[in-house]
């Protein structure tokens, strides 16, 4: 699938690029200024500039499917993680089904279903991910949404714990949360659920199989 990255600069997003290729899969990745274009290009990545907080219309052309991996952090104002986690995933949920995406893969966070449940410092940023969350669940687009746990910078373990709802909040480096993410892009059995997603003891190769 030609599959376009939305947030492929972020820390997650880089890792959902490499790992797409790996998985035979032709990434784009959407970029905020030309100065980030070079690192994707010597890898043999097509890019496209697009700005969630302006246009990006036509980064959409011609994509199959769309993993939306951009955010603004929970450290963050609430007007930026509105503009960015809320709106801006709506907007590409938006654009996706105008332009006949065929699958659409939310990188979300733990707890987002559940927003009143969360620290009260991450409550507008859980707030704006579970308001995004439910605009794509009610779309009418092929869906899969991963909320996974505190993001370290551990290096991949290739296993993980994937549930549909989990009581235990864990952590999970950033490169499993990535090569789950684009796995489960093309597992029949993953689409229009939602999940919560820490380390485990599963190969990532083996969930929901």
């Amino acid at each position: 699938m030609r599959v376009l990255v939305i947030g492929a600069n972020g820390k997650v997003g880089k890792h959902i690029v490499f790992k797409l290729k790996k998985f035979d899969h032709e990434p784009v990745a959407m970029v905020r200024s030309t100065e980030q274009i070079p690192q994707f290009e010597e890898e043999g990545v097509a890019t496209v500039l697009g700005n969630l907080e302006k246009d990006f219309e036509s980064a959409f052309y011609n994509v199959d499917a769309v993993i939306f991996a951009a955010g603004s952090g929970p450290d963050t104002g609430a007007d930026k993680t509105i503009l960015i986690d809320q709106e801006g995933a709506i907007k590409s949920v938006e654009r996706a089904k105008h332009f006949g995406v065929q699958r659409f893969v939310m990188l979300s966070s733990m707890a987002a279903d559940r927003p009143e449940s969360g620290p009260s410092g991450m409550k507008h940023y859980l707030y704006a991910k579970h308001r995004a969350d439910e605009y794509l669940k009610q779309s009418g687009l092929n869906y899969t949404i991963v909320r996974p746990g505190g993001l370290t910078n551990n290096e991949g373990t290739g296993r993980v714990k994937l549930q549909e709802h989990m009581n235990n909040f864990g952590e999970i480096p950033r490169e499993d949360v990535a090569e789950t993410l684009v796995y489960l892009l093309s597992v029949p059995k993953a689409e229009n659920k939602s999940y919560d997603l820490i380390s485990g003891d599963q190969p990532i190769r083996e969930l929901l199989v």
